[in-house]
């Protein structure tokens, strides 16, 4: 058996990377491309390796004979790579297919040794690698039948996006056997380019195979443990660089850069970011859905109809509430252009501290009280602060430390009396339980209490991160014009101003989901309160803090990740925490709950 690689390619999409090598000799945590392929093919007692080279063809032939493989290796070369495409490169190179059976791969791909292993002990003679179609996936795709036989080939001009449950995306790794390539692949190769030219890819010679009555070529299932990965552009490298970081710690670390976009890794199960998991209802996003087109082309409303949305939706003056591209757009400006000191609480949601100078910040460290304080514990610690703003996460994160509603009505009392801003933050106070669950985002509160300014997270409780919503309400209307001044006319979309619009008829579905989560917050406490050394601290929102008494923090965060694929927030480098082992895991449904319980169970032992 040979190997053949499709190599001649410019890669543009990857821009700089490519300007002094191949796309084939980009790094992956330090190790090109070509290396981690060519040492795993080295290692199978091939009879050649070919390699198409084009693009930089002198720079990559001459990298490659600096690597010492010890399988011979062929070069192959596609002059007018340039004006040609794959289908083209692999045409050079049939007569080799013609030789014997045949790995064939592009050069842009990085993955495990077992992926190769597993094809080439499949029982079929020419088979072709491929994975359930995720998002994050482009390209060539197959549909299979019942028995998982080929039924067709899907090329991006066919994809149709409705049927994406059917589809299974190809990994670019093929057997042909000699037998196939002899009767099939090249015959067609050859009349193919003949007759419509270089400017194809070799895909489409499959395509047309496939169209027999018995298609000689089967399909390998790749299943969830084998790690591959296409890379294009620099964001699958970044991906990509993630998914085979062999430091555990070092890959959490990668993880947490991205701030979210957990979409593109279709395994990750994420306990770190916070959203409810039950809402919307599927009603809702059908809704959505059937005005698609619309919302796409459309340009979303001004800002004082989403401003009277959100105080229809919240029963609110329009003139006291402002919408924002989600809470963090709404604290960036509040902070922007409030003056003075500000009193906080570490540790909690750092978006506010981390928008201040370090000079105007007055900290109240709530690990002095276990991280459950109360109100009176704030008013006794900055009643003699020189403090012009406080805010307050309620409830708190990462501790889930919920303050009443009478303690949050001594709060705003006093704050009125010392003259100093209160800006509570209660984006998580919808999962407090239904007998002690309360809002600030009301008429009367807000018109008796021009100090106080509120900020809710719509993305947090209303499980609609993607759309980035969150408002601000206060009846300081000075405050209030400074905002609006600071906020552009457009700063949300179309999909998210729908979701405004329609989000009020779904109300009772949104209380029961709020139920669902009480409850499910409820087992999940008492299970992990089961596990020796683990402290669990009681919590009024969609997340529980943990203490471990034994073992490490960061050791169990990296190690859910690397073993387990479940993201969790490890809270030692957080203010306030002084590397102690705490961390943050967010409630999610029963199925993936047990999943995460299971994995703790095992690392921390009985």
């Amino acid at each position: 058996m040979q190997a053949l690689i499709l190599a001649a390619g410019m890669g543009k999409r990857l821009k700089e990377l490519t300007r002094n090598g191949t796309k084939c000799m980009v790094r992956v945590n330090g190790i090109p491309l070509i290396d981690r392929a060519l040492s795993i093919l080295d290692s199978l007692s091939l009879s050649r390796i070919v390699i198409v080279t084009g693009y930089k063809a002198d720079v990559l032939e001459a990298y490659i004979r600096t690597l010492g493989i010890k399988t011979e290796i062929v070069f192959v070369r596609n002059d007018i790579y340039d004006r040609t495409n794959n289908i083209y490169s692999l045409f050079l190179a049939r007569d080799y297919l013609l030789k014997e059976d045949t790995l064939l791969l592009e050069s842009d791909l990085i993955f495990e040794k077992s992926v190769i292993d597993r094809i080439i002990s499949c029982e079929s003679s020419s088979c072709v690698l491929v994975s359930k179609f995720e998002r994050w996936m482009d390209g060539t795709c197959v549909k299979l039948s019942e028995e998982g036989e080929i039924k067709s080939f899907v090329d991006k001009k066919h994809f149709d996006f409705r049927e994406t449950a059917l589809y299974y995306k190809t990994v670019n790794i093929y057997k042909f056997s000699q037998d196939f390539s002899s009767r099939y692949y090249v015959p067609f190769l050859e009349a193919y380019t003949q007759a419509l030219g270089n400017n194809e890819y070799y895909e489409q010679v499959l395509k047309v195979i496939a169209l027999l009555d018995e298609i000689p070529l089967k399909a390998l299932v790749l299943d969830e443990s084998a790690k591959w990965y296409e890379i294009d552009d620099e964001q699958d490298l970044k991906i990509a660089e993630t998914i085979f970081e062999e430091d555990s710690e070092k890959k959490m670390e990668k993880m947490a850069r991205g701030y979210g976009g957990f979409w593109r890794y279709p395994r990750i199960l994420d306990y770190c970011y916070l959203v409810n998991p039950y809402y919307p209802p599927q009603q809702m996003k059908e809704e959505i859905k059937a005005s698609f087109s619309t919302l796409l082309e459309s340009y979303p409303s001004g800002q004082r109809v989403l401003d009277s949305l959100a105080a229809k939706n919240f029963s609110l003056n329009k003139d006291t509430v402002i919408v924002g591209n989600g809470a963090a757009e709404l604290i960036n400006i509040l902070m922007k252009v409030s003056n003075g000191n500000f009193g906080l609480i570490i540790p909690s949601f750092e978006e506010y501290i981390n928008r201040l100078d370090e000079k105007r910040c007055v900290l109240f460290d709530s690990s002095d009280f276990d991280y459950k304080y109360k109100a009176e514990d704030l008013i006794s610690y900055f009643d003699d602060k020189k403090i012009d703003n406080l805010v307050i996460i309620n409830p708190d994160n990462p501790s889930g430390n919920f303050l009443k509603k009478d303690d949050v009505a001594s709060l705003i009392e006093w704050a009125g009396r010392k003259n100093i801003r209160l800006i509570i933050d209660e984006s998580f106070a919808d999962f407090a339980k239904e007998d002690e669950a309360f809002t600030l985002l009301d008429k009367t509160i807000l018109a008796k209490s021009p100090h106080l300014v509120v900020i809710k997270s719509i993305s947090k409780s209303y499980g609609v991160p993607g759309l980035r919503l969150g408002l601000l309400a206060t009846g300081d209307s000075s405050l209030m014009e400074k905002i609006r001044k600071n906020i552009s006319i457009w700063n949300i979309n179309s999909f998210a101003e729908f979701y405004l619009q329609i989000e009020e008829k779904y109300h009772k579905d949104y209380k029961k989901a709020l139920k669902r989560l009480s409850e499910e917050r409820s087992y999940m406490a008492r299970e992990l309160e089961s596990i020796d050394g683990v402290t669990v601290y009681p919590s009024s929102a969609n997340y529980l803090m943990l203490r471990l008494d034994k073992g490490d923090s960061t050791l169990l965060a990296s190690t859910l990740l690397s073993d387990y694929e479940i993201l969790i927030k490890d809270l030692k480098a957080k203010r306030g925490f002084n590397k102690k082992n705490f961390v943050r895991l967010a409630i999610r449904r029963r199925s993936e709950n047990e999943r995460l319980l299971g994995a703790i169970k095992k690392i921390l032992g009985p």
